[in-house]
């Protein structure tokens, strides 16, 4: 695992990429509303993102040709993923696709500015929603920020895993074990990548100047998960409503900095 650490400077460069992440939600937030078409969300993230200088990093990301025992992969069509209900994450944006009272959507925006990239996920209650769908947004809220409680020079990453599974599974939840936390810098993906689950005192040891993601992905049913055909949608195997909240993070001597928020 070759993890970058990055310098004060790096940070802050990623400091500027992530608030305009934070700011995409900003402009997104009146618009998550019932009757909302998410091809019109897409659009509205990817002006907002290009009106800051920034570019979306998601839209055409990703192609991979076809390979022994693999289907090939198209790029990524669209500057956000979203993930209604039982959807739990890279879902894309569609045109008879519209919001409806009660759903939930986690939408995740990425951008590079600079060079630099800020990755984060929200996901919003479409109007009224009910209590299991309150529950589960919670939890998977709390997951996240107990987790990067843990994010901590000299713990580890199994550590931040197991204050997520223990929280999510004490309510009644389940954690996702395949979608993984991974580093951020120069590009979207680096080290270190890690599950959001236990046990603790495991894995990698936390080091200033890492920066990677907080994204707990909870399932109101069991964890399996099921890939769609487009080779990019992620739903829930039993039908079952998902929720994620995310941030990037950067490690220092003392609390871990949260990049992306305003």
């Amino acid at each position: 695992m070759a993890v970058m650490l990055k310098s004060l400077q790096e940070i802050s460069r990623l400091r500027q990429a992530g608030r305009i992440v934070a700011e995409t939600y900003e402009a997104l937030r009146p618009y998550v509303v019932p009757g909302m078409n998410t091809v019109e969300l897409d659009k509205i993230a990817e002006d907002f993102i290009r009106s800051k200088g920034a570019t979306p990093v998601y839209k055409g990301y990703g192609a991979r040709p076809a390979r022994s025992g693999y289907p090939a992969i198209p790029a990524f069509p669209a500057t956000i993923c979203v993930a209604i209900n039982d959807v739990i994450c890279h879902g894309f944006p569609g045109a008879q696709q519209y919001l409806q009272e009660g759903d939930i959507i986690g939408i995740d925006v990425g951008v590079r500015y600079n060079g630099w990239v800020g990755d984060s996920c929200v996901t919003f209650a479409v109007g009224e929603v009910d209590s299991e769908a309150c529950a589960l947004l919670d939890a998977a809220k709390r997951c996240m920020e107990l987790g990067i409680e843990q994010a901590r020079s000299g713990n580890r990453l199994g550590d931040i895993g197991a204050a997520i599974q223990m929280y999510a599974e004490s309510h009644g939840f389940s954690t996702v074990r395949e979608l993984c936390g991974h580093g951020v810098g120069r590009s979207i993906h680096e080290d270190p990548t890690y599950s959001h689950v236990g046990p603790a005192k495991i894995g990698l040891k936390l080091r200033p100047g890492m920066v990677f993601t907080v994204e707990p992905m909870l399932n109101a049913g069991k964890p399996d998960i099921r890939v769609h055909a487009d080779q990019w949608t992620v739903s829930t195997a039993d039908g079952s409503r998902s929720a994620q909240f995310e941030h990037t993070i950067a490690i220092t001597d003392g609390e871990p900095e949260i990049l992306t928020q305003l």
